[in-house]
């Protein structure tokens, strides 16, 4: 499978957690189970899910700051999870770029949330990487519109 796979299982167990009020271990081997996630995934999703349950408070100030006019416990519960485990990732999964961190965000907020999930995860995700992540958000593959930096001169070679 992939880390796809390892995302929407992670998100299904932190939804377990948050609603349901499941032991996060448990919620995760369900999902595992349930899902067919292959064992060489199954470490990326516990990370999710334990980095985002550790770090449930910091994540919840970003969406508080950059969801304006929304409260986290008037959000669909959907949308929640999805963004604090979207975060988390941007925060602290160093291998990923950002661009895949947001796109794979906002597929799973259109399986899994209303027609309005996939453009409010996007924009707050978008801030959120932007202004929290700067690091992260040239990492993509696409080309610099500035061009290519400018050829440093050999050495020996006179400066122009």
């Amino acid at each position: 499978m992939s880390r796809r796979a390892a995302r929407e299982v992670a998100l299904r167990a932190l939804f377990q957690v948050d609603v349901g009020r499941s032991r996060p271990e448990r919620a995760l081997e369900y999902n595992v189970q349930e899902m067919g996630l292959p064992a060489d995934d199954v470490p990326f999703a516990r990370r999710l899910v334990e980095g985002t349950l550790a770090h449930m408070d910091e994540v919840d100030q970003l969406i508080k700051e950059y969801a304006a006019n929304w409260s986290i416990d008037r959000m669909a519960k959907t949308d929640r999870n999805i963004l604090r485990m979207a975060i988390y990732e941007l925060l602290y999964e160093e291998d990923v770029p950002g661009s895949v961190t947001i796109n794979e965000a906002v597929e799973l907020a259109k399986t899994y949330g209303d027609a309005d999930s996939s453009r409010f995860v996007n924009g707050i995700l978008g801030a959120v990487l932007k202004n929290r992540v700067p690091a992260k958000v040239s990492t993509s593959s696409e080309p610099s519109s500035a061009g290519p930096p400018p050829a440093e001169p050999l050495s020996g070679e006179p400066s122009p």
